[in-house]
């Protein structure tokens, strides 16, 4: 298996292949607008812009499981990180990344690298799995993780 057997919704309600994605480094990423790390959505689309020519694709997934901090619809979420971080990397529809309703992307990743404690569950926004371009998960940062810890695993995995 690899992530790239998945599909997702877009926020326009389009089902898509993640097979799209072949061959690219990816950072998948759970996601929030009114959270104190909403912040890393600027953080994460420098590291894109820097890095997306090499083969870096970063995929957001909106989850509203933490707080309550993503309430709109996917279409409110996906114009927010345009008009507020400029972000321009993929925003996917809101989703679920624990409990019965869990997407089974992230169910996957979470099988893949286990998180801090007992179990595999997401603790918070912004979790960051990042993605061989053989679609194998190679690592998870946790949500306080700033994603500039992230680049020179990213720049091993683009060389």
């Amino acid at each position: 298996m690899s992530v790239f057997e998945f599909t997702a919704m877009t926020p326009a309600n389009k089902e898509e292949s993640l097979e799209q994605y072949k061959g690219k480094v990816l950072i998948i990423a759970n996601t929030a607008s009114k959270c104190g790390l909403t912040p890393q959505y600027g953080d994460l689309e420098k590291i894109y812009k820097e890095y997306k020519e090499q083969g870096l694709v970063i995929l957001g997934f909106p989850c509203n499981q933490f707080g309550a901090q993503e309430p709109g619809t996917s279409e409110e979420a996906e114009d927010f990180c345009q008009v507020n971080y400029g972000v321009t990397f993929p925003i996917f529809a809101k989703v679920e990344v624990n409990g019965e309703g869990t997407h089974s992307l992230f169910q996957y990743l979470k099988e893949q690298q286990s998180g801090e404690g007992e179990d595999s569950a997401i603790q918070w926004n912004f979790t960051k799995f990042l993605v061989n371009r053989e679609g194998e998960v190679v690592g998870r940062f946790e949500p306080k993780t700033s994603p500039e810890v992230m680049v020179a695993d990213i720049k091993k995995l683009l060389s």
